[in-house]
């Protein structure tokens, strides 16, 4: 049994992981930590768990095996760094860290400390893109010249999004570092890395950080990625467009259903079955913690995305291309 902590309630997802845990056969919850103790204590009495205010005092405690870290982005690599040295495995929300530098520290101390890892880059685990790596892997529609992403919601319209979400110092950033990860790690994987990234931020309700936004993502050879995100938007659903010399791909609407529509084809577009699930991120991680292995594709991964959304930031921030070392 792994006995795991909770590291702060901040994020929306926090209390989605810790139903993760409470629900999965081999995870127990063994205590909480935040860094706001009203909200700790009340989470630990809902839960009727132990609460540390002290987060090295939890992370000395020999009954807890492992952390998921639903912090602010900006004490990701304070508490990684503390749990990977003390033993403990870690899951953690995205992004792994605002800067490279950062999420370079967190990994190589894991790795020292021979520490599971896992980001939770949650649509590489599902159905519809676990479908689209392997039609694009597979040459389907031939060399890929431009890759579409799209995920949105009207969180800062609506109001339902966590004030401390419009944070720059907690967040790292606005939409782009938090809703925008899914579509730049999508295109990543589709297309592969880019050799720059030119960004456009915009501010609809006048928050502190950017609640519109848009990455190109320019590769050599000419191709094309580009990744959509934002909090304003009314009625936004997930898309994803893929284009190549011998055809196209499309999903989302109106069914989200995958489409394909091939040069030599019948000159419909055609649906193509998923493939088959498979157990998702925090399923996969406890799988790796108890065999004792790591899973170097999640974090190769995590630390692309970290590039990719520093270079946005930068490029947003300067109005210029960003070179992204892919070395």
């Amino acid at each position: 049994m792994i006995r795991v902590a909770v590291c702060s309630y901040w994020h929306v997802h926090a209390e989605e992981y810790t139903d993760f845990i409470l629900h999965h056969p081999d995870t127990v919850l063994a205590a909480i930590w935040d860094e706001n103790e009203t909200r700790g204590e009340r989470y630990a009495s809902r839960y009727q768990v132990p609460f540390y205010a002290d987060l090295d005092h939890m992370l000395a405690q020999a009954d807890i095996d492992a952390v998921v870290v639903v912090a602010p982005t900006r004490l990701h690599e304070k508490i990684m760094v503390k749990a990977a040295k003390a033993g403990k495995h870690i899951f953690t929300e995205k992004v792994l860290a605002p800067t490279l530098a950062e999420a370079d520290r967190i990994v190589r101390t894991a790795e020292a400390n021979n520490v599971v890892l896992t980001v939770a880059l949650r649509k590489l685990y599902e159905r519809d893109i676990i479908t689209l790596r392997r039609i694009v892997g597979e040459g389907a529609v031939g060399n890929v010249s431009l890759v579409r992403v799209r995920m949105a919601h009207n969180g800062a319209l609506a109001g339902w999004l966590p004030d401390h979400f419009y944070d720059r110092t907690d967040c790292g950033g606005g939409v782009m570092i938090d809703l925008g990860c899914h579509p730049m790690y999508i295109a990543r994987v589709l297309q592969g890395m880019p050799r720059a990234v030119t960004a456009s931020y915009g501010y609809v309700t006048g928050k502190e950080v950017e609640d519109n936004a848009v990455a190109l993502l320019q590769y050599d050879g000419g191709a094309i990625g580009i990744a959509e995100t934002g909090f304003v938007t009314g009625q936004s659903p997930f898309m994803v467009e893929i284009h190549g010399a011998n055809g196209s791909i499309m999903y989302g609407m109106p069914d989200d259903q995958i489409r394909i529509r091939l040069n030599e084809g019948d000159g419909e577009w055609n649906i193509i079955p998923f493939d088959e699930p498979i157990p998702n991120m925090f399923e996969q991680w406890v799988d790796y913690v108890l065999r004792r292995e790591t899973n170097p594709d999640n974090v190769n991964m995590a630390l692309d995305l970290t590039k990719l959304i520093e270079a946005a930031n930068q490029s947003a921030a300067l109005g210029k291309s960003i070179p992204v070392n892919v070395m």
